[in-house]
């Protein structure tokens, strides 16, 4: 492989425990050649002298901006406002290439600096599939958090912890009535996560998946008790709950979650909130009569930092080490040129010079 500089950053966002890179695979790294930073994070679910004596070198929280120009940054969630122009190659999850909230924005500050976003949801192979996801735990923490919800046991603030613990809060009591649920998207990583979570719960939940979504049987959804959403479109589909459908008086549905919180997209297929739920505020009323409850955090992988983050590292570090050698990555760049074409954003490397 060529030689490659990772530079790990902090994450700005308070609540990300997460790392996409943990000590472990680190020390893989550092051992194959590749020359790796990472950031002192007071709230990585690892602490950085792990990272130390894995061959990595430290620098301090934010730093990145100064990072030598061939330097990757590596990270997870959105970047901090400033600086205005990026002239580094990013990786991370950017949302940026659906119309999201804030997108032309941040391509902008790429375009400006002449540098690149390789976002990691469209870190594919050569068929489409995902080489590294958090999908599976985030389902199973939104199908969790639904269950507690609806059994009256959900404590807020959230906090991180172990699958131990989670699974233990769980378990039924007798006290615990019997509800339905259900799984849209439930062949996929999330929904997977999201059917194994109800099976700890006790619950055996319905299924549905492209066959069920093609020809969308609104009144058996709504006679669900509660219901994860584990789609995440890439073409527009009519919508799974509509405005309307909260108001049907035979509406059993008391509790959503939204994994895949695609909020603003133009392919949300449940624009039935206009924002996201948080670890302060994991649930807020969509409906007062019947009572509907939801749930959307964009980062529930979080809640269980260290598992999500051993199972999405061990996948992303294979296509690390294969950094500029793989089709892979230069297929991300192209996506990011594209949409940039499509935003009529223009690289300032592209204009023509006096």
């Amino acid at each position: 492989m060529t030689e490659l500089h990772l530079w790990l950053r902090h994450e700005a966002r308070t609540t990300e425990r997460r790392t996409p890179v943990v000590p472990a695979d680190a020390r893989r790294l550092t051992r194959s050649g590749v020359r790796l930073t990472v950031e002192d994070s007071p709230q990585r679910i690892f602490p950085v002298e792990e990272y130390e004596a894995a061959g990595c070198r430290r620098a301090p929280a934010g730093s990145w901006p100064t990072a030598p120009r061939d330097a990757v940054i590596l990270g997870l969630k959105e970047l901090p406002d400033e600086p205005s122009s990026l002239p580094h190659r990013h990786i991370f999850f950017g949302h940026a290439y659906k119309q999201q909230p804030g997108a032309t924005e941040l391509l902008r500050r790429f375009a400006a600096g002449g540098g690149a976003l390789l976002d990691l949801e469209y870190l594919v192979d050569d068929q489409g599939r995902r080489l590294a996801a958090f999908g599976y735990w985030a389902g199973y923490l939104g199908a969790a958090l639904a269950v507690l919800q609806h059994r009256g046991r959900l404590v807020a603030p959230l906090h991180p912890t172990t699958k131990e613990h989670l699974d233990a809060a769980l378990e039924p009591t007798p006290a615990d009535a019997d509800f339905t649920a259900l799984v849209v998207g439930a062949l996929g990583r999330s929904g997977r996560g999201a059917a194994a979570a109800f099976d700890t719960a006790g619950v055996t939940a319905t299924r549905w998946d492209l066959a069920e979504t093609r020809t969308l049987d609104r009144p058996a959804l709504l006679g669900h008790d509660v219901m994860v959403n584990c789609v995440l479109a890439t073409t527009p589909v009519p919508p799974f709950l509509r405005e309307a459908d909260l108001d049907v008086p035979t509406r059993r549905l008391r509790t959503l979650c939204d994994v895949t919180c695609d909020v603003g997209s133009p392919l949300n297929v449940l624009p039935v909130y206009d924002r996201t739920t948080d670890w302060t505020d994991p649930v807020r009323p969509l409906r007062k009569e019947p009572p509907l409850s939801l749930i959307a955090i964009d980062n529930l992988p979080s809640l269980l930092p260290r598992e999500s983050s051993a199972d999405f590292s061990a996948a992303l570090v294979l296509q690390l080490l294969d950094f500029g050698a793989s089709d892979v990555w230069q297929r991300c760049l192209d996506r990011f040129h594209q949409a940039c074409r499509e935003l009529g954003i223009v690289d300032e490397r592209e204009l023509p010079h006096d």
